[in-house]
């Protein structure tokens, strides 16, 4: 699938236009600045654009209140067609963040039953009690997302309710020629809805990609047959902050092992988990990082362990939000793009996937792990790409016999003659061809 070999680009639409937080009714066309930023992902090669939220909605997004319209702070459905057409005429695919679990108060199935109770004919789409209340003073209890009330969260079970969001899934195929949708809290999802939403969009585009938010846990039933193509690697993005402030590689390299490596207990080998750093819902890299200088080293390991490698607006040039600052911090208005060495860093990195195929088809095998060192093998029965990974101050050798004969070191893009040792920088990604 054309998903396995791209990179994505992230932007949470409301933040990165500087829209209002909260819904003001007035429309606004801030959605055409994504066709100013098309250059920028051109120069730094990513083939697919991911939006979060943009339809209709109360303030953040996933507070849906139409299903069919985009938000009036981000502009119109023709609007947004424009920006599809334009992505698509420079070679990206385009991806919808489906927010399918849960709706807004104001989502018009759900304002009915507050106005008539049980004599709304759209009680079945929702979990609902009337023996019981909410904060919210409805008179009926109801089921919400994780206890969040502002979200209240649909009967996927109800036959009505599955054919109303397929028909928009549908909807926005045809309309905005989408290629994939990212199944916002996936956890969540009846998975009888899953795999009929797998045949709706199977029908609609042969290779439309779905890839669902999964946390922690088995991501095996999400990406069984039948089910989805891939799911947010929480895992691995918590090993790679956490193995990096902790000078830990072992950590990481477990995990990658764990999920990719040949042994038969290995959870996903041959698999495909949709890999980040950072993103709308987690604290930026650049500000979760101890240590500055071991930025590349996490760009490195993003780009050098199996699955898909995702980017969020703005971290290829180091922006930074805590997650403590609340969730504005982590989705800022941007102006304009920057370029830097970080950014240099990562446009290379990109450069690199789409040659290798190693690095997108290849396996994983763990071949040397220091606390502060890591050297790991990716491999297909004609490629063959080392990742070498210094936390120290000072360079490092690493000495082994595949470190013999002539090398490419592929950052730097010139041609080696080793002897069986080679020096890793500090604080670096170094990739060698095999």
């Amino acid at each position: 699938m054309w998903a396995f070999e791209d990179t994505f680009y992230q932007i949470y639409p409301i933040g990165f236009t500087g829209a209002p937080r909260v819904n003001d009714g007035k429309l606004a066309h801030r959605i055409l600045k994504v066709k100013d930023f098309i250059p920028h992902l051109e120069k730094l090669g990513v083939r697919a654009v991911l939006f979060n939220p943009l339809f209709e909605s109360i303030a953040h997004g996933y507070d849906t209140t139409d299903m069919t319209r985009v938000d009036c702070r981000l502009g119109t459905n023709e609007d947004f067609a424009e920006v599809s057409r334009a992505l698509h005429a420079a070679g990206m695919k385009v991806l919808l963040d489906g927010v399918l679990n849960h709706v807004g108060r104001d989502f018009f199935a759900f304002r009915d039953v507050r106005e008539k109770k049980w004599d709304s004919r759209y009680t079945g789409w929702f979990n609902i009690s009337f023996d019981g209340n909410t904060g919210y003073n409805d008179g009926f209890w109801y089921e919400a997302w994780e206890g969040h009330y502002e979200l209240v969260k649909l009967n996927l079970r109800n036959r009505e309710v599955r054919d109303f969001l397929f028909d928009c899934v549908r909807r926005w195929i045809r309309e905005f020629d989408i290629d994939g949708l990212r199944l916002d809290v996936a956890y969540c999802l009846d998975r009888d809805f899953m795999r009929e939403l797998r045949q709706v969009t199977g029908a609609e585009k042969r290779d439309f990609f779905l890839m669902g938010e999964a946390l922690f846990g088995d991501y095996n039933p999400y990406i069984a047959d039948g089910m989805l193509d891939s799911v947010t690697n929480y895992e691995c993005y918590k090993g790679i902050y956490s193995s990096i402030n902790s000078k830990n590689f072992f950590e990481i390299s477990f995990s990658y092992n764990r999920q990719f490596g040949s042994e038969p207990w290995c959870l996903y080998r041959g698999r495909h988990l949709f890999s980040f750093i950072d993103n709308h819902d987690v604290s930026r890299i650049a500000s979760i990082l101890d240590e500055p200088a071991n930025l590349p080293v996490a760009w490195g390991l993003l780009f050098a362990m199996p699955g898909i490698p995702c980017i969020y607006y703005g971290s290829e040039w180091g922006i930074k939000g805590r997650k403590q600052d609340g969730d504005d911090a982590l989705r800022p208005a941007v102006t304009s793009p920057e370029w830097n060495e970080t950014t240099d860093l990562v446009r290379r990195l990109i450069e690199i996937r789409d040659t290798e195929k190693a690095l997108a088809y290849g396996g994983y095998r763990n071949v040397q792990v220091t606390n502060r060192q890591l050297v790991f093998e990716r491999k297909t029965d004609s490629e063959c790409v080392y990742a070498l990974f210094n936390l120290e101050d000072t360079p490092f050798t690493v000495y082994g016999d595949y470190l013999r004969g002539q090398k490419t070191e592929l950052v730097e893009n010139k041609s080696l003659d080793l002897d069986g040792r080679y020096d890793i920088p500090p604080h670096s990604v170094r990739l060698l061809r095999g």
